[in-house]
Parts: C-alpha cells; structure tokens; sequence
C-alpha cells in the first residue's frame, strides 16, 4: 500500500485511490481545501476523516497518477464560468532529478480501465445532481475546484470536460472520497511580480481619482445635487421633512411667551386664511427670527408652529450646512430651498443660525472661506434676484447681536421675534405645565415658587421640577412636597448640599453670624427685598446661604436707584462687618471676598457709567468692553486721562466706605437680633422668612434712616 500527496508552486494536487468492492477498512487522509466547500469553516488546513477508503494491492490510481506527469500539473484549460487562475505545467522529472512524485511507487499495478460513458449528461455545464450521479456511478475521475470553492471542473473516465456550480454542501468532500475521485484546487500565484509592478504603478493614479471625485461631489458637481446621489454625496441638505408636521406641541403647549405666541399665530393664520390679509394688500412675512435668552422656548415655539400651520415643514440646525470642504454648506443651502419650493407653501426652521449668520469680514482671515460663502447663499435663497415665494423661513438664536445686518434686514426676516424670560404669571403657567404626570402635595403653591425665581426661564422650571421629583424619589415619598421643590431650588442656585462636611462648632458660629449679618442688614435697609431664607448648610463653594426675593418690577424694567445700590453694597458687607463686631478684626476671614468683588463691581457701575458721581458728573467713562466675536478687544477702552483716573478710584472708595459704616451703625444699633439670630441658626441651620420676620417683631426693630 502506498500513497503520494504532491504540491507544486501554482496549486495543490490531492490523489486517492479509487475503491474496490470488497474493502470495508478507512483510512484517513488530510486536505488544503478552500473554506466554502466544507460548508463555511474558518481554517484552510482541516484534517477530514474518509471513510470506506480501501488499503488492498487496488491502489491502481496512484500508479497512474504517479507514472502519468500531465495528472501532476493544473490544467492549462478553463471553462468560462470559472475564475481566471494563473497555470503551469510541472517540471518533468530527469534522471539527475527524480521527479518527488514517482518515490513511494506500487509497480507492476494494474492499469484501470475505461468506464463506458454512454448514460452521462450531454454538454459543458451539468448539474450538481447530474454531477452527484456520475460520481456514485464512478464516471468521474477527477474534479479540480476554483479558489473560492463556489465551482468545480470535473473530468469524466473518457475524457469530457464539464463544469458545476457547486452548492454550499458540507458532505460533497465525503462523497468525492467514497468514490475515489481525484480533488484538486485551483490557487493563484499572489507573488508574482508583475501584477505587483502594474499594481504599484496603477495605485498613485487611482487615488487622486478618488480624491478628484470625492472633491467634485463635495463642490456640489457629479453627484451632489440632481446628480447620481450615494454616501458620499455631500452636497445634499440634511434637513428633516414632514409632510405632514406631527411634532406634538401646539400653541396649548406653550406657556409664559403669550406676546410671541401671537407674533406666530399670525403667521399660521396667514397660512390657513391667506384671503384675509391678501385682500387688505398684506404680505405674508417672508422670515422670523426668533431672539432670546437660552432655554427661553425658542425651539419649542417653532414646534408649536409646525404642529399648528399643518403645511410641509423642514428642520435642520444651522451647522448642518458647514462641513470640511468649501462649497458644501452652500450646496445644501441650495438643495434645501429648492426642496422647500417644490413643497411650497412651506416653513423652513434653522436653528442655532448663528453659526452660519454671523457679520461676514469679522475674521481674521478676511473673506472667502466656507461660512461666508455658507451665509451669501443663504441670503440669496432668502431674497435674491429669483425671489422665494410661499417658503417662510424661521430661525432660532440667542446671540442676535453678531448676526449680519443684511441677514436681519426687511425681506428676510421681517419679524424679529423678542422670547424673553417669563414673568411672575408666566412662571406659574409654565411651573403647571410641567407639573403635568407629577403627585404633588398639598402645601405646593405655584405662586410662592413662582416669586422665589426670579429670572428663571422655561427650561430652568422644568429643570427645578424634574430636580424636586429626583429627591421624593430619593427620600422614598409618594409626593412632591414644597421641601423637595425648596431644596432642589438652593442644589440649582448654590450646588449640592455637602452632608459629610466637617464642620467644628467654632467654624458654625462664624458662618451663622456671617449670614445673620447680610440678612439683619438688609431687613434694615428701606426699599430693599425682603429676606426669603437662610441658611448654614454648605453648598458648593459657600459655606452659607442668604436668600432674597427680588422685585418683579425691579427685574423686568431694569431700573435701579441710587439708594437701592447703596443699600446693596451695605448688605453685601453685612457678613464682614458682623465677623468684625463678634469676632474681632484679627479673627476675620476670607469668606467675604465675593462680596468685595461685588461691592467694587457695583461702586465702579455707579461712577463709570450711571453717572452717581459729583466729582465725575453727567459723563460715562470706560466704554464697555468689545465683543471677541467681532474682532474686537475683551477689555475696557480707557478713553480718560491718569487724573480722572485718581477721581474715579477715590469716588469709588468713598461709596464703599459709606456703605460699610451704614452696616456697621445698623449692627451695634440691633446687636440682641443679631445674636438671636445666629443662635437660632446654630440650632435649627435653616431660617424660613417667617421666622425671621417674628424675630424684628419681638425686638421691635427699626428701619435704617440716613
């Protein structure tokens, strides 16, 4: 018994005995087959187990493969349907080299003889059942499989050639060895060099093609818009369409902003009733630019329009349109209005258009780069030569003061549309509509919260309410009770509340005459807000809290007196004052710097800028500081000379020392209520208005005179 598994340099040769009747021993044998024909295995070295291979004196094929060297070599021909692979003939064997294939040699062995092939399938392409039947019959001597195992050439007893598609067949490989038939596979020659020349040659050149092409697709040119389109197509605008807008939200939805809910509803009544304006003469507003402080409800406006005007509605942010490459924030300007036209009537909403709308020639590079080019386009679209009837444009910013004048101008946003912080009433819709899905207690009242946050706007309240329903949950409550709301409202002004803080009792009394002081004098103090809270627990970086409810009316006007912010910088030196009256000023520390730099702020405003000078008089000096967006300077503009410098520090010097002796005569006038304060502090670490209120009642205080 012998047997020869041979390897050239193109491919690899596998040669089994066909069997003899009367064998029933195996015998194993190993194969380099390709992954696909053994039915998706991840090694090409897999050693398969035949069975039923006979081991007798039958061993006829391998003499004649052996003494036969055309069987050792790849066939020079190649059915079509095959891969191309790379062929060779063997070396012949020379006496000085005896061939590797002809040691291990059964001599004398019978030469097999022909099958008769009349019963097999016509033509050169059979079919895998075909072929499965020829094998079972031994009419196939021999198949050679391509690289990927997805075909095979077989060659029958009497010479015909044919190919087969081959199926994903775990148990083709055992059916081949039963029957004796010889395997091969076909492999190409990965290392032959001039392919390597040509390949080397040929990859410089393709990949500026590539880079042309995707250059040319980012300029908006083949395959940008109305080109072949695909993922690399990045002149096409990602903005989001509805047909039919279901965002949701309507006006309903909407609380605190009832002055810009009416700019828009006029525009979706435009939209729904054009007859009643058009008959007057009346255009529709071609843009609205909607202005205000972050988390004012600028966004959820434009929602409520989308879900009230019932027209196509497009939605995209503003640095949607800049990319990498110049020209593509300007194609998809381009391809969003012409998308917006093809749907007209329609609203298109930019977010955040501030990144693309800011004044053009503000950089320092000057002028033709992406955003510019970006923004020129935009304003083209919006009102150029073409015009751009039935697309209504809303646009979205909190920074209003860096857009482009012509960006702003009438015929592009013809409305500018104030959203500003709510107002005490206002607070209360949105703190109810917030409120929606939450249990809340009984003592809640909207009202108290409402004048507790002065300044808040929509996204703040939501925040405090979303905040106070985290603690209930964390403290195991079934409600939302006003100490959740009050305590979620101090972790948002001041920070967390720092359980595990060491705190001696000597560092206490400081701190809780330290706040009583800011509190006692701004109780004192005529025409200044009213205490809401104080307290000694530490948050963040304070060591203590001293809350104040301001006036609405102050807020929203903007207005301040001269005795207001004299009372102001008193209050604010309240805490040292008190550190110096109970401790000494050799015991004082550091825990007033923010109320100096207060202090100081507020004393320079009333010299530099509002005019509550004598020596200064009617005149502003130190214009404000440029904005950086602009190119302008950060810091103040000294327009005024080394002496009038010398009279604006001594003004400002004087104002703080009058503010620190007003506290100081209010803290040795009421020096009891002061102590009762600071001790009730220590005792209870929290001081509701109330409470603090009955304690001037039972000590019968007065209010500061000057």
């Amino acid at each position: 018994m012998a047997s020869s598994t041979a390897s050239n340099f193109l491919g690899t040769q596998i040669f089994l005995s066909p069997p003899t009747p009367k064998t029933t021993k195996s015998l194993p044998r190993k194969f380099l087959v390709p992954q696909s024909i053994l039915g998706g295995k991840k090694s090409n070295s897999i050693s398969q187990s035949l069975k039923d291979i006979p081991s007798k004196a039958t061993l006829a094929a391998l003499l004649f493969s052996s003494i036969n060297p055309r069987a050792l070599a790849v066939d020079n021909t190649a059915p079509p349907t095959l891969p191309p692979v790379i062929q060779a003939e063997a070396p012949q064997p020379s006496p000085s080299n005896p061939s590797p294939f002809s040691q291990n040699l059964i001599l004398n062995a019978p030469k097999p003889q022909a099958q008769p092939s009349t019963d097999l399938p016509e033509g050169s392409q059979w079919r895998y059942s075909e072929f499965l039947n020829a094998v079972k019959k031994g009419k196939v001597e021999r198949v050679r499989f391509s690289k990927d195992g997805s075909a095979l050439q077989l060659t029958a007893v009497d010479g015909r050639r044919a190919t087969v598609i081959v199926p994903n067949d775990p148990d083709l490989i055992d059916i081949l060895a039963m029957n004796g038939v010889d395997i091969s596979v076909s492999e190409g020659d990965s290392g032959n060099g001039l392919f390597n020349f040509i390949g080397n040659l040929l990859f410089p050149f393709l990949a500026f093609a590539g880079l042309f092409f995707l250059f040319r697709r980012a300029q908006g040119g083949p395959g940008g818009p109305g080109g072949l389109g695909g993922p690399m197509d990045f002149g096409r605008s990602k903005s989001k369409f509805q047909e039919v807008p279901e965002t949701g939200v309507t006006f309903a939805d909407v609380a605190g902003a009832d002055q810009a809910k009416l700019e828009l509803q006029e525009v979706v009544d435009f939209l729904k009733n054009p007859d009643k304006y058009t008959a007057l003469g009346a255009k529709i507003p071609k843009g609205c630019l909607l202005v205000g402080p972050p988390g004012t409800g600028k966004t959820l406006l434009a929602r409520a329009v989308a879900g009230e005007a019932g027209v196509p509605f497009f939605s995209c942010a503003a640095s949607e349109f800049v990319e990498l490459f110049v020209g593509v924030g300007a194609s998809r300007v381009r391809d969003l209005f012409e998308k917006a036209k093809s749907k007209a009537p329609c609203i298109v909403f930019i977010d955040e258009i501030d990144a693309v709308g800011r004044q053009r020639g503000a950089g320092l590079g000057g002028g033709n780069d992406e955003r510019e080019q970006t923004i020129n386009q935009l304003l083209t679209e919006m009102d150029g030569f073409s015009g751009n009837s039935g697309v209504i444009v809303l646009a979205a910013t909190n920074r209003p003061d860096v857009l482009d004048s012509a960006l702003l101008r009438p015929g592009r946003f013809d409305r500018q549309v104030t959203v500003d912080r709510p107002d005490v009433a206002g607070r209360v819709k949105i703190l109810q509509v917030h409120s929606r899905g939450k249990a809340l207690a009984k003592d809640v009242d909207f009202e108290k919260i409402s004048r507790r946050t002065p300044g808040f706007t929509g996204a703040d309240l939501q925040n405090l309410m979303n905040e106070a329903a985290i603690l209930a949950a964390r403290r195991d409550l079934k409600e939302i009770s006003k100490d959740e709301i009050s305590d979620a409202l101090e972790r948002i002004i001041a920070g967390p509340e720092k359980k595990n803080a060491v705190v001696s009792d000597e560092k206490k009394k400081l701190v809780a005459y330290h706040e009583a002081g800011h509190a006692l004098v701004g109780a004192l103090m005529p025409e200044y807000d009213p205490v809401a809270k104080i307290s000694i627990i530490p948050r963040g970086q304070a060591g203590g809290l001293t809350f104040f409810a301001p006036s609405e009316e102050r807020l929203e006007s903007g207005l301040y007196s001269r005795s207001y912010l004299e009372n102001q910088m008193a209050v604010a030196l309240g805490g040292r004052v008190a550190e110096e009256v109970i401790f000494g000023t050799e015991n004082v520390t550091t825990g007033a710097s923010n109320d100096f730099m207060q202090v100081s702020r507020v004393a320079r405003q009333m010299v530099e800028r509002f005019g509550f000078s004598k020596k200064i008089g009617q005149v502003a000096i130190g214009g404000p500081g440029g904005n950086p967006f602009l190119g302008q300077q950060m810091s103040s503009q000294k327009d005024y000379s080394m002496a009038t410098a010398d009279v604006v520090d001594s003004e400002v010097r004087e104002l703080v020392e009058k503010a620190y002796s007003r506290a100081k005569q209010i803290m040795t006038t009421h020096i009891d209520i002061l102590h009762k304060l600071a001790q009730l502090l220590i005792e209870k670490v929290t001081v509701d208005g109330e409470e603090f209120l009955s304690l001037f009642i039972d000590g019968k205080a007065e209010l500061y005179v000057a």
